[in-house]
């Protein structure tokens, strides 16, 4: 028996532990990594969203990433008064799953919620930082939100922004309430979390009734469940099990995979070790082997149709022996090359991310640097990917993928490179006040201000940029679903139609 079979055998094994769909309009959806917190203001993170965003949490507005348009979801309009405050028309009639009603002052206490330096939401770091927001309501179904600086897209910036009721306490919840469509009716912590559709919902009834989560880390064993009618849609999936036409999807899904680079810890904070660290990567050959052929080599902390990238920046070149060169010239001058460095990588984070790391530990380690692999599940990784890092004192590296879907770099810049940013591992004066200067800007200006982010960042060796990713979902025949970019870090179960 070869080592797929056992994988396959493996699965139908589970099978057997897993319940039939009970009715037909139930799902189950096979996910990579299970969640460590049902917290909405953390549903940036793409393994919560996946579950939470639109489902049990709704926004003020949302992106339709068909066409980039802005629509409206709990606001029903909304208009610039100038100055830096925008004022929402809010919905009127809607209610939060515990019975209770949605009004200004629900909006008022989510924004002060996931700003709250106590709460440290990945919401508010990763989307609204280097910015304060005051909240006004004007009445019950309007509100005004004022920026400083003032945001030109403050109202693209609420359709990250998770409402919750205004009794929420200010601690993460394990128990979330929404104005979604959907309520979770049962965590059962390692095995499944199941999602059960509201009946007093304000908008159109899902033809989703149940939704079955089941944590799965094993790609092989995710693929095969939808074939054997035990799962409905699996996304991620590898790109060598997507063989079925009928069933699989390939899609560009907007994330970015990257080593995140601690440059305050010696030998990282050396220059010469971050361009070393970059020409040591053989990226081209990842490409069709461990990562799907379709993936680009990324030259960015978004993807290429973001605003302001600039493809003119180049890849770094692939070159062992400049790269030996450079660590032995750090060496010379006292740098302590033979540290350890410390590279962590996340189990399921995207198929083959074993492999891949392993490949990564020893590319990197033929520079002479002395690397230490360490992969570690969602909840540990965590930690080492958000501040105060993990790490601690030890120079790391950490391997993550970062989702933008939005278009605009200021969901992405300020909390991956600004001295205070959530997940940055850099502190350069200069580059704080692009950002800045970027984050303000409007029309054509914007577009240029960010290009000078992203060439400052290439010019510090800021992170190893590795790779703009596509993703690979499967979907039983018995629905009618497309994934999109969306997919990896948003499932709508409202979208999903049973044929």
């Amino acid at each position: 028996m070869n080592c797929r079979t056992t994988l396959l055998g493996g699965a139908s094994i589970l099978m057997l532990a897993m319940p039939a769909f009970a009715q037909e309009n139930d799902v189950v959806i096979a996910l990579n990594e299970e969640l460590e917190t049902v917290e909405p203001c953390m549903a940036s993170q793409s393994n919560i969203g996946r579950v939470i965003l639109q489902n049990i949490s709704e926004t003020l507005t949302e992106l339709n990433t068909d066409d980039g348009s802005l629509m409206p979801r709990l606001a029903e309009s909304w208009e610039d008064q100038g100055e830096g405050t925008w004022r929402f028309n809010l919905r009127q009639g809607v209610v939060f799953s515990d019975g209770s009603s949605f009004d200004s002052a629900d909006v008022a206490h989510s924004i002060t919620r996931t700003l709250s330096p106590d709460l440290t939401c990945e919401i508010g770091a990763k989307f609204f930082g280097g910015m304060t927001l005051t909240a006004t309501p004007v009445d019950d179904n309007t509100i005004e939100i004022t920026s400083d600086p003032a945001q030109p897209i403050l109202p693209l910036l609420m359709s990250t922004l998770t409402i919750v009721p205004s009794e929420t306490a200010m601690e993460f919840t394990r128990e979330p309430v929404g104005t979604g469509p959907y309520e979770m009716t049962e965590w059962n912590v390692g095995q499944d979390i199941i999602l059960t559709r509201r009946d007093d919902y304000w908008g159109e009834q899902p033809e989703v009734a149940k939704a079955t989560y089941l944590f799965r880390t094993d790609d092989a064993v995710r693929a095969a469940m939808v074939p054997a009618g035990e799962a409905d849609i699996v996304p991620l999936i590898s790109q060598i099990d997507a063989t079925n036409e009928a069933t699989d999807f390939a899609y560009p899904n907007s994330e970015t995979t990257y080593l995140r680079v601690d440059s305050n810890i010696a030998p990282l904070d050396d220059i010469r070790i971050r361009q070393a660290l970059n020409m040591a990567v053989d990226r081209a050959a990842f490409l069709g082997t461990l990562v799907p052929e379709a993936a680009t080599l990324a030259t960015h902390m978004t993807v290429p149709t973001a605003l302001g990238a600039d493809v003119d920046l180049g890849v770094p070149e692939y070159n062992l022996e400049e790269a030996q060169r450079l660590v032995e010239e750090a060496r010379a001058d006292g740098v302590p090359v033979d540290t350890e460095i410390l590279l962590v990588g996340r189990l399921g984070n995207f198929p083959n991310v074993t492999e891949v790391m392993e490949a990564l530990q020893q590319m990197l380690s033929e520079t002479g640097l002395n690397i230490k692999l360490e992969m570690v599940e969602v909840a540990e990784w965590i930690k080492y990917y958000s501040k105060p890092f993990a790490a601690g004192d030890q120079p790391a590296l950490v391997a993550a993928m970062h989702d933008n879907n939005r278009g605009d770099p200021v969901f992405s810049m300020y909390f991956k490179y600004a001295c205070d940013g959530l997940q940055s591992g850099i502190c350069d004066e200069e580059l704080d006040g692009l950002i800045a200067d970027a984050t303000a800007q409007t029309g054509d200006e914007r577009g240029d201000a960010w290009r000078a982010v992203f060439q400052k960042a290439h010019d510090l060796y800021a992170d190893v940029f590795l790779f703009h990713m596509v993703g690979f979902s499967r979907v039983s025949e018995r629905l009618d679903f497309t994934p999109s970019i969306a997919t990896n870090s948003e499932l709508q179960l409202s979208q999903i139609k049973i044929k």
